[in-house]
């Protein structure tokens, strides 16, 4: 009897707990849907507000620019020049208008002209294949390389050009500085020993680097006629980013709780049975932490490294498009600028999936 009695209470609160949760449930989705829609009403306000700003930056610093012109003119050659001038710039004759930061309006107009031109230049390099297939055959065949396509590149070329260079800088910093980290980690006195090397050349400008790497790499291939552009890029990004993950990667190695070491020792685990069973999973959080941080440096210094290397990506996008001085070279840069801004958002969001994928401790994640 006394069985069945708290088999029904047992029955009666299971009941009455599922009762107050599908009463709670509604709730709960209705409270989140309502917090959604008001972090995203906050998101849209925000850029609304951003683009008001700049809109109203672009227009102020216009008007100075055009007033500045219509002044001058005025000085300088008389009142009729000066009427001359600001009909021409009141006009938008691209001849005359001020150079100065363009509006959102201009910026979009810049990035629908780079995926237009985009389209002509890959239509050019499909029609230019097509021209020169039976020709590449034959040239195969002897054993000679093929033509190929020389025009200028594209806009999605160039970035896809340095998402590759940053990509095969970071593989080469984590190739480099996660197995030193490592060794460095597991040693107190090779901690101390390097700690002077670490210091002295993590702080060196990327334009150094390039510099360094430059002469090492100009004397490897000295006498190919080939172009080394890229090699030079991604070794000096990954040389000048790889520091933060060697440091991180020492720091979690040197900080794995000692216990774990202990039971290692007790279960007679090899050197690199200890590393890769027991050390290195429980320095993923700080590595990871470590190869964010380098991936994102890898990015930033990648334009000015590009733009010293002449390699055909943002950085040398950026320069060229300065030095042009055309109507819409601002218009294209500050496009540039938003694309840099994005793609250094998504891989650092990338790195954090993948972080979180692979770490169990998910508590520390940034």
């Amino acid at each position: 009897m006394e069985q069945e009695m708290v088999l029904k209470n047992e029955n009666s609160l299971s009941s009455s707990l599922k009762q107050m949760l599908l009463k709670l449930t509604p709730s709960i989705k209705k409270d989140g849907i309502i917090k959604s829609l008001k972090n995203t009403g906050i998101t849209l306000l925000s850029i609304l507000l951003f683009i008001g700003l700049w809109q109203m930056g672009s227009k102020a610093l216009y008007n100075k620019e055009a007033n500045y012109r219509v002044e001058k003119a005025l000085q300088e050659q008389g009142e009729a020049a000066a009427v001359a001038e600001r009909a021409c710039i009141e006009s938008g004759d691209s001849s005359c208008q001020p150079n100065t930061l363009p509006s959102p309006s201009q910026v979009w107009a810049s990035l629908q002209s780079l995926i237009a031109d985009h389209k002509v230049i890959r239509a050019d390099k499909a029609a230019f294949a097509e021209k020169m297939a039976v020709t590449n055959e034959k040239m195969i065949s002897q054993g000679k390389d093929p033509i190929v396509y020389t025009g200028r590149a594209s806009f999605v070329d160039i970035v896809l050009t340095s998402i590759k260079t940053v990509f095969a800088g970071f593989l080469l910093a984590m190739f480099i500085a996660v197995p030193i980290g490592i060794v460095i980690g597991l040693s107190p006195s090779l901690r101390s020993a390097f700690n002077w090397f670490i210091q002295i050349f993590k702080p060196v400008s990327p334009v150094v680097w390039y510099l360094l790497v430059f002469m090492i790499v100009k004397t490897l291939y000295i006498g190919d006629s080939s172009d080394n552009a890229f090699v030079i890029s991604f070794i000096s990004v990954g040389l000048c980013a790889m520091w933060a993950t060697l440091v991180n990667t020492a720091m979690g190695v040197a900080s794995v709780d000692k216990d774990y070491i202990n039971v290692a020792k007790v279960l007679k685990l090899g050197t690199f049975q200890k590393v890769f069973k027991v050390i290195l999973p429980s320095s993923l959080p700080l590595i990871f932490t470590g190869l964010r941080i380098t991936l994102s440096v890898a990015w930033m210094v990648l334009i000015a490294i590009e733009l010293l290397a002449q390699s055909q990506g943002l950085g040398l996008f950026v320069w060229e498009e300065f030095q042009n001085g055309a109507n819409d070279s601002n218009s294209k840069i500050i496009v540039a600028m938003f694309v840099i801004g994005i793609i250094g958002f998504l891989l650092d969001r990338l790195m954090l999936a993948v972080q979180n994928m692979v770490s169990f401790n998910k508590n520390e994640m940034a």
